[in-house]
This record gives C-alpha cells, structure tokens and sequence, in this order.
C-alpha cells in the first residue's frame, strides 16, 4: 500500500514536471538574465569593432558580380540624360533602340558565403522596341525612366502607388510597374530609394530608441502600443540613440502587440520592430541601419515554419527579386530565437495548436534545405530536418495556449536565459 502511495506520488511529481506552466519556475531572477544580455551585447559590439566589413570588391570572385550604389540625384539625372542621348543617337542611325537590362532571374543569381548574402551575375537581356515580345516592356522602361527624372529635377518622393497612377493604362498592372522600377535601378546602377520612389509606410517600431526623424526626434518609448512606422524614406533617418541591449525582431503584427503591451521592452531592454509579415524594403533598410550603427544583437522570433524562416533569410542573405541591392538591404549575423520546431515538443505545445504542413509546406522545407545559406549553418538544417520530417509547424501565438502573457513572461525570459538562439 505505501509503495503504491509512493508511485502515485511520484507520477504527481512528474505531472507536474511536464506541465508548461511550471518553465515559470526554471527562470531566474531578471538581472542574471540581463547580465546575459549585456554580454551578448558586449560580443557583439567587440565584433563589430574587430571586423571590417568585406565587400564585393574585397573578393576575388571567378564569377562577375554587379552591385548598386547610392547616388545622389544629380548623378541619377545626368545618367538617364547620357542614357537617353545614346538611345536618340541610335535611333538617328537607323537602328532604334533597345534597353540592356541586368538579368534578375534566379539563374543570374549567386550566394556568397564571404558575405553570407545573394548577389546578381553579370547577365544581361536585349529589351528592343521594336520587337513585338518586348515592345510593351521597352515602352515603360522608357516612361519610368521620365517619371524618375522628373523626381529628381523637383527633388521630391513618391510612392510606388502613385507611380503606377500617373499612367495606369499604360502600366495596367502596379506588379508590372513595380518590376520595371527594380529593372530600372539596375539599368542606372543605383538602389531604389535613389530614385525618390519608396513603398508605403507599412513596419513598425517601439522600444528603447530614439531618432530623428526629418529633423523631429522620436522616442519609440512613447509612442504607444502601435509603435512609430518606419520611415519609407531612410534619408530621413538619423541621429540614432538607445541604451537597449538587443532588438527584436519579429514576423507578425500579432505577436508584436503581445510584446508592445507587455512593455517587454522595459523589462530587457530592446527594441522590437517588424514589418508584419514579409520585409519591406524601409523596414530591412532600417534594421541594417540599427545593427551597423547601434553594434546590436539582432534576435528574431519567427513562426515555426517554412516561410518563418524564409522570411528572416530575406533579411539575413537578402531576396532573390532585389538581390542587385542586397549590401544595402541585408543585416548579418541575426540569431534565430523562437519559434523552432525542436520548441515544439521542448515547450510541450499541445497537438491541438499544431498545425499539419501542407504538401507546398514541405516542398518549400525541402527546397530551403537545398540553399547554400542554411546548409552553411548546421543548427538550421537539424532545425528544417525536423519541421519536415514531423510534417508540423506552429504560429507564434500557439503559446497563448498557456496564458495570453506566456510568450513575454516564459518563453522569452527563458530562451534568453539559456541562450537559446542559433
């Protein structure tokens, strides 16, 4: 009977062992995980010091590579005058006119493990007027090249959307005039936002920065639980200021309230930005900027699936649509926090809040596994080895299924404390 009270007791105990509530009681109080922080901190700024960036330039490549540069406008205006003057000489010569436009197509592309980051070959296509295949393309490579000169003659800025309305039956489609504008930084050697073209205000950033923003200071501690969107135009950044020890970046709007509300920032201090789903361009522009000049740890909390980590490999290598400006819009070295499938069954996350990965799901897994910036990092791949073959991935607020406060008052703490990042 009392060896039968023993083994009850004992199952009690590791019930209670297994219950993801009590991660709670592993933490351990706030300034040891803060002395972690600042020695993750410390690292990082002691790297930074000791590294010089290296750039294409630097390297001896077997492959030729083309980047784009910051231009100033009167350098973007005098190109598209020289440009457009070669192109009416050719036409006077009786052989119209035809665009040498920079391949951006996935073959054109080339991962660089020095720079841990995707560049563009240097293949180019003929885009002729006078072919009936590229007439149309030919002809909005011209108009955008005007609209772009116009913007830089008044020095003004404007959205993509405004762009595609000054000629919609011409352009028909934004997607369409969207890819002729990246064509066309390729074609003059200049990244987009030299051009005075910028997408709409889309991220988000709260935490313990301050900037200037056109001139006006902004305290991202006082901006509310929405948090300041991020300028579209980097230009207008400037004077950066923080005693935070990390940022914080996160994949989804949703999680990124949790830990606005929570004012997760005062506890660790950090700053917490995301873009809200897929990076766009001034929300990559702007984490870069904060890395080189604020020398942070950069920690992301993704979801636990396929496009999660595409998405922070978008920021970490770059994209293969704007791999032309990828020095501009990539920030090395960010560490993958949360949510990775080994969390999963570490967390105890409940079958329920698991979803099953669709047969695009695994595709997209396996073909993640086959690029040369995850297999350049071990714990990644064990990481992708696992999300395919438990065909499972999870959200971020599968958490909640704790308590709406667990992701910032357990799972973080505790991954901070153990270091667990990859």
């Amino acid at each position: 009977m009392a060896d039968r009270r023993k083994r009850g007791r004992a199952a009690t105990d590791s019930d209670s062992d297994s219950d993801p509530v009590q991660f709670k009681s592993k933490l351990k109080p706030d300034s040891a995980i803060l002395q972690t922080l600042r020695n993750l901190k410390s690292a990082a700024s002691t790297s930074a010091a000791a590294t010089k960036p290296l750039s294409l330039t630097d390297l001896n490549l077997s492959t030729t590579c083309r980047e784009v540069a910051d231009l100033p406008l009167a350098s973007v205006q005098s190109t598209i005058e020289s440009l457009v003057l070669a192109l009416a000489h050719s036409i006077l010569a009786g052989n119209g006119f035809s665009f040498s436009v920079p391949s951006r197509s996935a073959a054109n592309q080339l991962y660089v493990p020095e720079l841990d980051r995707i560049v563009l070959k240097d293949k180019s296509s003929s885009r002729p007027f006078a072919a009936v295949s590229s007439v149309r393309k030919a002809t909005i490579t011209t108009r955008i090249l005007q609209l772009v000169h116009q913007l830089s003659l008044k020095n003004i800025h404007v959205t993509k959307r405004d762009l595609f309305y000054t000629d919609v039956k011409l352009f028909q489609d934004q997607t369409q005039s969207d890819a002729i504008l990246d064509d066309v930084s390729c074609i003059l050697g200049c990244t987009r936002s030299s051009l005075n073209v910028v997408a709409a205000e889309k991220g988000v950033v709260v935490g313990r920065l301050i900037f200037s923003d056109n001139g006006d200071m902004i305290d991202c501690t006082k901006m509310g639980i929405g948090g300041k969107a991020i300028p579209p135009n980097i230009d207008r950044v400037g004077d950066m200021q923080s005693d935070a020890l990390f940022v914080l970046l996160v994949e989804k709007d949703a999680a990124y309230m949790r830990l606005a509300e929570d004012r997760f920032y005062n506890r660790f201090p950090c700053i917490i930005v995301t873009a809200k789903g897929q990076p766009d361009v001034a929300t990559r522009l702007f984490l870069r900027k904060m890395k080189m000049e604020l020398k942070l740890p950069v920690l992301a909390l993704v979801d636990s699936d396929p496009y999660g980590l595409k998405i922070l490999s978008v920021y970490m290598c770059g994209s293969k649509n704007m791999s032309y400006d990828s020095a501009n819009l990539t920030t090395p070295d960010i560490k993958w926090l949360g949510i990775r499938p080994s969390d999963l069954d570490k967390y105890k996350i409940p079958d329920q809040c698991r979803l099953p990965m669709t047969e695009q799901d695994i595709k997209t897994g396996k073909d993640l596994l086959e690029e040369d910036f995850v297999k350049k990092n071990p714990g990644w791949v064990e990481e992708l080895n696992l999300m395919v073959k438990s065909k499972q991935k999870a959200e971020i607020q599968a958490l909640s299924t704790f308590g709406f406060q667990y992701l910032t008052e357990v799972y973080l703490p505790l991954k901070l404390q153990q270091k667990d990042w990859l």
